[in-house]
């Protein structure tokens, strides 16, 4: 039976590790802040938020959310990230995506500080993160080493394909694996028989945003299956592709009306040695990586070791 990674249990223990030094942090008079921006009314972006700013709460982060109206405009924008750069209390600026079509989403990314992105998103925290140095890293590539290495899985000398090349997830994760000096492949849409190259996965890392995507006869017998994809299936047709007589998971999608795939077909989990589930795997892991940046932020402007 391949082994579930338990990504609800490793980001628990990340919160209770930055709740303990949060509280260490407020007794020398310091305690981290983080600033969230939220744009408009987009239901699916009010609950992320929402949930960021409930961990803060939990943690002794100081947080504060921020709403601008939709019609903003993009030197509105800047002039209140420059607002929140100048701001002392405030270590992690984050800018929750995607913005109106009228605001310059990367030029807005561009104008946080370096020192406040904790999303990782800025060129300078790219350019540090690729010379392995110290820099605020993108949560999500960060959570999925978390994730291995808090499971015991060896990442030295394996060979890790990633599946995806965006800057959010595919290639800084390619380059944290790297890193941790495993032979690194990047794969995408493009590439040729990629079936071939996924095969020889030890760890397997999807991240392309397509649902079940990544088939049984893609997956070496034994790998370790990251699983990064969070796909809404709505209709009937989606479900019995992937769920067909999982009679828990039919119950569940009669009484929501969806249900959650990643970017691997659950059958493919089968032929794994270890496998994220979705949900339940990376995606807890990001917002426990968010809380682990912004106390990393507020030491990292202090000189905290």
């Amino acid at each position: 039976m391949p082994r579930i990674l338990d990504g609800v249990a490793i980001a628990a223990a990340i919160k209770q590790e930055v709740a303990e030094e949060v509280k260490l942090l407020i007794a020398q008079g310091i305690r981290p802040g983080l600033a969230a921006v939220l744009v408009g009314n987009v239901a699916a972006s009010e609950i992320y938020v929402r949930n960021k700013v409930t961990s803060c709460a939990g943690l002794g982060i100081f947080s504060e959310q921020i709403a601008p109206p939709a019609s903003v405009t993009t030197e509105e924008m800047l002039a209140l990230v420059a607002q929140l750069n100048a701001r002392e209390e405030i270590d992690g600026i984050l800018i929750q995506l995607p913005l109106p079509a009228q605001v310059d989403t990367k030029a807005l990314l561009d104008a946080v500080s370096p020192a406040k992105d904790v999303d990782g998103f800025h060129p300078i925290n790219a350019g540090r993160l690729q010379a392995n140095r110290p820099a605020l890293a993108p949560c999500t590539p960060a959570g999925i080493i978390e994730i291995l290495k808090r499971s015991g899985i060896p990442i030295s000398g394996q060979h890790a394909v990633v599946v995806g090349r965006s800057d959010i997830v595919g290639k800084p994760a390619a380059m944290l694996l790297l890193h941790q000096n495993a032979t690194v492949t990047i794969c995408h849409s493009k590439t040729r028989d990629l079936g071939a190259i996924t095969r020889q996965a030890d760890i397997l890392v999807a991240a392309i945003g397509r649902p079940g995507f990544i088939t049984p006869e893609m997956v070496k017998p034994g790998a370790t299956i990251i699983d990064v994809g969070i796909n809404r299936l709505t209709d009937r047709a989606g479900f019995d592709r992937f769920f067909a007589g999982n009679a828990k998971r039919e119950a569940s999608f009669l009484k929501r009306g969806s249900t959650l795939v990643g970017d691997v077909d659950p059958k493919a989990f089968e032929l794994a040695g270890a496998y994220t589930p979705v949900p339940g795997g990376v995606g807890p892991l990001t917002i426990a990586m968010l809380m682990a940046n912004t106390l990393r932020a507020a030491k990292m402007r202090r000189g905290i070791q």
